[in-house]
């Protein structure tokens, strides 16, 4: 597409604003709070289900409504699922009280946000095309806290109509939403993206521990780091982690665990060789056999430290994270005044 016309597309889908689509949302964990809160600040007409209902109750006083089952959404036009592992997102969808269990209403677009296999989401889709239900695979990529600053990046794929019919809800939800294609494309983008952020956080670690071992701080190696060409909205982002030893978790190594097995089991499928991807598997695995498989994945420098016999210890500077100095790449004005907020009450 030549230049212009892409700019084009881009300023208008930018320029977007929701329609009166009445929504409905499943799963308020972490993520899920950050994103479906993002939807109701803009005044969307939203239905709420979460499996622990004590836990969905706060978003009634931001005026959602609750109900007691996700097949009570059936009759909304575009279902959001934010979930936890590729059964939960089968059992809300097609199980016997989901969204899509059939016998009567079901919504137009089901969009899931969470991460899942592909297998698991081609079942799901299956159903959903039988019932008339577009299915948008739509994984997220950043943690709570980058989602309260609007600066999420979405991957999506699908049926094209059903992602411009999405599109204005997408938008508010990140900062960068990209097409990727039909069916599941968009979850083995996310896998590859989480390959990714594991494989740059060990060599994070490891020069880290090494620039440390031979006299230089941390917070001065990772302030040149930053300021270089590798630097990164991610190496940013994890600086206070890696400076203060604050590993209070976004995203775990369990977590990473799992997504770098998904990306692996693709690979094996695809007939790619992941030789690096592999052996930080291995890390990951030995992060969780140290017991710190429950905390923030920055604990892999905790793990590199204690292979080089090294005594880390809190250097308690304040150091940015990257996320309260910008707005998003490509903000419009109000995208720019939530990252403003969202910064000052995180």
């Amino acid at each position: 597409m030549p230049a212009g016309r892409q700019a084009g597309r881009e300023a208008v889908s930018r320029n977007m604003k929701p329609s009166k689509h009445r929504l409905g949302w499943i799963g308020t964990g972490r993520m899920g709070s950050a994103l479906l809160t993002r939807l109701l600040d803009a005044g969307c007409d939203v239905a709420v289900y979460n499996r622990t209902r004590v836990k969905a109750e706060p978003f009634a006083r931001l005026g959602a409504q609750l109900v007691e089952r996700p097949a009570d959404l059936a009759d909304r036009d575009i279902v959001f699922t934010s979930v936890a592992a590729s059964q939960d997102f089968a059992d809300v969808t097609t199980g016997r009280d989901g969204v899509l269990a059939g016998g009567g209403p079901v919504p137009g677009v089901v969009i899931d946000s969470s991460t899942v296999s592909m297998e698991a989401s081609q079942k799901v889709r299956a159903k959903a095309e039988e019932l008339g239900t577009a299915l948008l695979a739509a994984p997220v990529s950043g943690n709570p806290k980058v989602a309260r600053a609007g600066r999420l990046s979405i991957a999506v794929s699908g049926p094209r109509e059903a992602f411009e019919t999405s599109l204005p809800y997408l938008q508010l939800l990140g900062a960068t939403v990209a097409y990727v294609g039909e069916g599941e494309r968009a979850r083995l983008v996310k896998i590859c993206h989480n390959l990714v952020l594991g494989v740059v956080t060990q060599i994070m670690a490891e020069t880290t521990v090494l620039a440390e071992r031979g006299g230089v701080s941390r917070a001065d190696y990772l302030e040149f780091l930053n300021g270089s060409v590798m630097g990164s909205t991610f190496t940013r982002y994890k600086t206070p982690a890696f400076v203060n030893l604050d590993f209070t978790p976004t995203f775990t190594g369990q977590l990473l665990r799992k997504d770098f097995e998904l990306g692996l089991e693709a690979a094996r499928k695809l007939d790619v060789p992941m030789p690096v991807s592999a052996l930080v598997h291995q890390i990951v695995m030995n992060l969780i056999g140290n017991e710190l498989g429950d905390v923030d994945f920055a604990s892999l420098l905790q793990l590199e430290a204690w292979g080089a016999h090294l005594n880390l210890l809190p250097e308690n500077r304040k150091v940015s994270d990257g996320l309260e100095d910008s707005p998003p790449p490509h903000a419009t004005d109000e995208q720019s005044k939530d990252a403003s907020r969202a910064s000052k009450h995180a």
